[in-house]
């Protein structure tokens, strides 16, 4: 059930550049909405999937890709079809990663807490711990 995305944003990069390198016009829009769409058909197929496989009812959908209209839609067809629930908050409550990371420095930097250039990722470090 593993799947990634790895190597997609490269070859829509890697297209782009062929298509400028060739001086061929290409609509931005057009391919934009293109990279949208593939990236919601492997969500939704491996996705719904993964729920009729574990046999689970319900699928819940978080973070910031959870606002994306396209991906609310047809995660909520492809999965009613199979019987399945699914769940998301509304979008003003389907923040990034990053934001959230964001807002916690900033009331860090109030407090005046700081880290030297030495700091490095520590992915399990929960909030409020050095």
């Amino acid at each position: 059930m593993d799947f990634s995305f790895s190597g997609l944003k490269t070859a829509v990069l890697n297209h782009l550049h062929n298509l400028s390198q060739k001086g061929e016009a290409y609509d931005i829009n057009d391919i934009s909405a293109s990279f949208q769409q593939a990236v919601v058909d492997v969500l939704v197929k491996n996705t719904v999937n993964a729920a009729v496989k574990m046999e689970v009812n319900k699928i819940t959908l978080a973070g910031g890709v959870a606002s994306n209209r396209c991906l609310r839609k047809q995660m909520k067809e492809h999965a009613k079809a199979k019987g399945i629930e699914v769940l998301y908050p509304s979008p003003v409550l389907c923040t990034d990663n990053a934001a959230m990371v964001a807002c916690a420095a900033y009331y860090g930097f109030i407090k005046g807490t700081f880290c030297d250039l030495r700091l490095n990722a520590v992915p399990g470090l929960r909030l409020g711990e050095k």
